[in-house]
C-alpha cells in the first residue's frame, strides 16, 4: 500500500517538474494558446500516468489470483474436522504406537511395560530400527515373544504416541 502511495507522488512530483520546465523554457509573454497547449500536455500526462499505475495494479492483481475453491494439499475434510498435516518422518519415527504398549512378564519373572514385536510391524514402520538392546523374551498368552522395553526406549528417544 505504502508503495503505491510513494510511486503515486512521484509521478505527480515528475509531472509538475516537466511542466514547470515547459514553462520556463517560454519566453515571459504567455497567451491563452499556449497555456491550453501546457494544460493539455499536463493532462495527458497525467493520464498516461494513471494508465500506468492502473496495468502495473492489474499485473499484481493477476498474479495473487488463486481458486478460492482449492484447498491447500495437506487440509482433507473427513466427517466435519480437518486432519492436520502429518508429522516429518524424522518426528513421527520416535513416536510409538499407544495401542502396542502392554504389561508383560520377562523370563526371570519382572513384570515390565513394553511393546510388543508383531504389535510394532503391524502398527509402526521402523521396528527394524530400535535399539536391539531394548528387546526383551516375555512370556504371552500364546507363550514366550519378543518385545521392547518401554523405559528404555524411552531413554533413546522414544515417545508414546498419544493418539
Amino acid at each position: 500500500m505504502t508503495l503505491r502511495i510513494h510511486r503515486q507522488f512521484i509521478a505527480t512530483i515528475a509531472a509538475v517538474a516537466i511542466a514547470i520546465t515547459g514553462f520556463s523554457a517560454a519566453p515571459a509573454r504567455a497567451g491563452d494558446d499556449e497555456l491550453a497547449a501546457a494544460l493539455a500536455v499536463i493532462l495527458g500526462l497525467a493520464v498516461v500516468g494513471t494508465a500506468i499505475n492502473k496495468r502495473n495494479d492489474e499485473k499484481k492483481a493477476r498474479q495473487q489470483v488463486h481458486n478460492p475453491h482449492a484447498k491447500p494439499r495437506h487440509i482433507q475434510r473427513k466427517h466435519g474436522y480437518v486432519q492436520p498435516r502429518p508429522l516429518p518422518r524424522q518426528v513421527n519415527r520416535k513416536l510409538l504406537p499407544q495401542r502396542c504398549l502392554y504389561n508383560l512378564q520377562t523370563q526371570n519373572g519382572r513384570n515390565i511395560q513394553g511393546f510388543g514385536q508383531r504389535c510394532l510391524n503391524r502398527h509402526y514402520h521402523f521396528t527394524n530400527s530400535l535399539p536391539q538392546q531394548c528387546g526383551r523374551r516375555v512370556w504371552t498368552r500364546n507363550g514366550t515373544g519378543y518385545a521392547y522395553a518401554a523405559r528404555c526406549l524411552n531413554k533413546h528417544g522414544y515417545q508414546l504416541a498419544r493418539r
